[in-house]
């Protein structure tokens, strides 16, 4: 069977990328440096937090004491049963679902809070007494009263 001038086409750039390859591994050979000094690879971040080339000057080095710095999130502090309780009016409250949210008078912070941590049926605008407590997903407005005014 003849060869196909595709086939021999193929075969010729088979040759081709062959020759090239073989070319490029003998100028690596040549040129011999595998890769660059290690002055070369090295970086340094300046007072800025910027990468350079050239080492920091050590007069402007400003020591820190490594017990100083504070790794993770800080503590809590636990709340007493004073704190516990707070006032605060329903902003939001959806009768169909059982939710709602209770804006605190003190701190402005919204709280979560369910139909069922509440013995009379809630609506917004009315004015309430409530115990936080941290749930899954943030403190919870519990214990709900509405309050006397």
């Amino acid at each position: 069977m003849a060869t196909s001038w595709n086939k021999k086409e193929r075969e010729n750039k088979k040759k081709e990328e062959r020759r090239k390859k073989e070319e490029k591994r003998q100028e690596r050979k040549e040129n011999g440096g595998k890769g660059k000094s290690l002055d070369d690879m090295l970086a340094y971040l300046d007072e800025n937090g910027n990468l350079s080339s050239v080492p920091p000057d050590n007069r402007k080095r400003i020591e820190i004491n490594a017990d100083d710095i504070e790794i993770g999130v800080p503590k809590q502090k636990e709340l007493t049963p004073e704190e516990l309780i707070r006032k605060g009016v329903v902003t939001y409250f959806n009768n169909a679902k059982g939710f709602g949210f209770i804006e605190d008078s003190e701190n402005g912070q919204r709280l979560f809070v369910h139909q069922s941590s509440s013995g009379k049926p809630l609506q917004e605008g009315l004015k309430v007494t409530f115990e936080i407590e941290k749930g899954p997903r943030g403190y919870n407005a519990v214990n709900v009263i509405s309050a006397k005014q």
